[in-house]
């Protein structure tokens, strides 16, 4: 049985526009399905494969497919709290510091479930971003009122992790991908390669994402193919990826970055590399 879902959240690299192609990339058929870097999580809620590993560094994200797969309901019921007042710069503070009073507790639950997903659709361009503490620091984005979430999506969401064999895991993409076996399926949706040398590499957690824990992708990349492993990964059409990753198949597209702040900035090259 399969459910209607899509992603809950507006992610940074997120691949809704691109699953056409990334389906069109993916190998016939497989063992264990595995995402280290579940974002939105659009490639396995439109597949919603049988066999499921996904993980993240981001333990709130994370926090938000535990509580949808335990209950669901729950989930909803609090945002639906949320919705029922509308939004102000004052408003908004005041629920990015119950949300960050959430996070220092460590209270992993519905409504810090809750909390993320709408402010997710309240702060600006839906980024997520951290401090050094841990706390997230991203503005208002001015939006009065409106509906957070699609009470069906949530619903299926939370049905097909509970009716599926879904592992959700929290930590490095190394650990996550420990128990992968000859004939199983890796999706790497790493966070970005800097368009240019001058960027700063991806900071979506305090830790972040540095160039070495690039070089430890690519190098687990290469380590996890040769066991016999399937292997696919998209990133930024630029030369360190290429460097990277050569040898195996690449290929490139235009895509449209909704994120990116600066309007001419909203189009781009991307990869999509494989091992098969």
């Amino acid at each position: 049985m399969e459910f209607k879902t899509g992603p809950f959240v507006k992610w940074a690299g997120g691949k809704t526009q691109l699953l056409d192609r990334l389906k069109a990339h993916m190998p016939t058929d497989y063992g264990r399905y595995y995402e280290p870097f579940i974002g939105g999580g659009a490639l396995l809620l439109e597949l919603q494969p049988e066999r499921v590993v996904i993980n993240d560094i981001n333990e709130q994200l994370l926090n938000v497919y535990r509580q949808l797969k335990i209950d669901a309901e729950a989930v909803i019921a609090a945002v639906q709290v949320l919705d029922a007042e509308p939004c102000d710069k004052e408003r908004y503070m005041k629920i990015r510091e119950a949300y960050n009073a959430k996070i220092k507790a460590h209270e992993l639950d519905p409504e810090c479930a809750a909390l993320m997903i709408w402010i997710n659709k309240h702060c600006f361009n839906g980024l997520y971003r951290v401090n050094s503490k841990g706390l997230f620091n991203v503005p208002y984005n001015n939006k009065k009122g409106g509906v957070s979430i699609d009470a069906a999506n949530l619903r299926n969401i939370g049905l097909y992790l509970r009716s599926k064999d879904v592992e959700i895991r929290q930590g490095d993409f190394e650990s996550a991908c420990f128990d992968v076996q000859p004939g199983d399926f890796v999706y790497f949706d790493s966070p970005y390669v800097p368009i240019d040398e001058t960027a700063n590499f991806t900071d979506y957690t305090k830790e972040g994402f540095s160039l070495e824990d690039h070089k430890r992708l690519a190098a687990l990349y290469r380590r996890l193919s040769e066991q016999g492993a399937k292997v696919m990964l998209s990133n930024h059409d630029v030369p360190l990826v290429h460097e990277l990753y050569s040898g195996f198949s690449i290929e490139h597209f235009d895509v449209r970055r909704a994120i990116n702040s600066d309007a001419s900035k909203r189009t781009g090259k991307e990869v999509i590399i494989t091992n098969y």
